[in-house]
């Protein structure tokens, strides 16, 4: 780190658990970050502010007004614009030294098998169910430390999926992909705008300590969040025995 380097980062410097060490593996990872929209853009911002110098974003969709609610990553003048272009504007703005690679494109199996060994962590910040489970079974295959994190209405959900830890259960132990699952749009269902900010805010959390091995992330917990209530609850979670994506993990 240079001069600058430690001015910018020197909040992070002055607590005992980061430090300069803990900034350097900050600095040094590449974090993948699946959607643009609601959660993506509370997470990405931070994870540029906390200095991660790789990001790649991915997004198939352009920024609409009613995004604007919520999605504070796009502004106004970003309507019509990939989010992928429109984020990666905003996050070079608020840190200049990043490399930003947008990527405007559904995520697909061929794309995360390629970008999934090179993660230091990826972040699921897509808004549907089959993503969802594409994306676990991709981390899984590379042992890629995963954070999920889900918003609707005002409900909120995260956990970590680290299939590095042979007893740590993965999204389709959760979720088995064999079950059918009703998909809720935001479009259809609204969604409460800061409850995208505190979900996305707390996946860059437990990124930023995977990427540190600092405290104890939300491996085999699940954490709800109601924000109509200000109540949490975290549900211990498993690994299931016959899942069809990590009990046939090699």
């Amino acid at each position: 780190m240079n001069d600058q380097d430690l001015l910018r980062y020197s909040r992070h410097i002055l607590l005992d658990d980061i430090g300069i060490e803990g900034q350097e593996q900050i600095l040094a990872a590449h974090v993948v970050i699946i959607g643009a929209g609601g959660l993506g853009s509370a997470a990405a911002p931070y994870l540029a502010a906390a200095g991660v110098q790789n990001i790649t974003l991915i997004d198939h969709d352009k920024v609409d007004l009613t995004n604007l609610q919520r999605q504070i990553m796009h502004q106004h003048d970003s309507i019509g614009l990939a989010k992928v272009v429109s984020g990666k504007k905003m996050l070079e703005k608020l840190n200049p030294g990043l490399i930003v690679k947008a990527i405007e494109k559904k995520a697909d199996e061929l794309l995360l098998n390629e970008l999934a060994p090179t993660a230091t962590v990826v972040l699921d910040c897509s808004d549907n169910f089959s993503t969802r489970q594409l994306v676990n079974r991709v981390c899984v295959k590379h042992s890629t430390p995963l954070v999920s994190g889900s918003a609707i209405k005002f409900d909120g959900q995260i956990t970590v999926l680290d299939s590095r830890q042979s007893n740590a259960p993965c999204y389709a132990c959760l979720f088995p992909p064999e079950q059918s699952f009703d998909e809720i749009q935001c479009s259809t269902m609204g969604v409460f705008s800061p409850l995208v900010g505190i979900i996305g805010a707390m996946q860059v959390a437990q990124a930023l300590q995977l990427i540190m091995g600092i405290g104890h992330t939300l491996i085999g917990r699940l954490l709800l969040w109601d924000a109509r209530s200000t109540e949490v609850q975290v549900i211990q979670i498993s690994k299931r025995e016959g899942c069809s994506v990590c009990s046939t993990k090699s």
